[in-house]
């Protein structure tokens, strides 16, 4: 079955099958398969071409999902960016927002550890030997 252009696993219950739309999780997928009136443990490869347009239905009217919720929360975060707030800084730097540490931690956000790089200093040129001063007349 595919919905909002996602394949929905066919050897998975309902239940399961449903959080795999980007913006349902375990709690939406539920409350959809009851108003849809399909039962939670019943397999997708088992839904009737009915069942599966109930639940598509509820999607489309009631949920927004995939491609426009990504595009809604992408442009949130850029209206943060854009009005320059506290936030918007952390996104843009890409620290943690919500208030996390840095001094140790936060290694999701900032990626992996970039190590100071220690100079060594150059090694002193050994000193030549003065020659003899020449002997004047010989």
């Amino acid at each position: 079955m595919r919905v909002a252009g996602v394949d929905l696993p066919s050897d998975k219950r309902g239940e399961v099958a449903l959080t795999y739309l980007y913006g349902i999780g375990r709690p939406s997928a539920r409350r959809i398969l009851a108003e849809a009136r399909v039962d939670l443990n019943k397999r997708v490869k088992a839904w009737t071409a009915e069942e599966t347009a109930r639940v598509r239905e509820i999607l489309e009217r009631v949920h927004k999902v995939e491609g426009d919720l990504r595009r809604e929360v992408s442009m949130n975060i850029k209206r943060l960016m854009d009005i320059g707030c506290y936030r918007g800084i952390r996104h843009r730097k890409g620290l943690p927002v919500r208030g996390q540490r840095t001094h140790t931690n936060a290694r999701t956000r900032k990626g992996p550890r970039r190590g100071v790089m220690v100079k060594k200093k150059p090694a002193p040129v050994a000193a030549v030997p003065a020659a003899p001063p020449k002997k004047a007349g010989a």
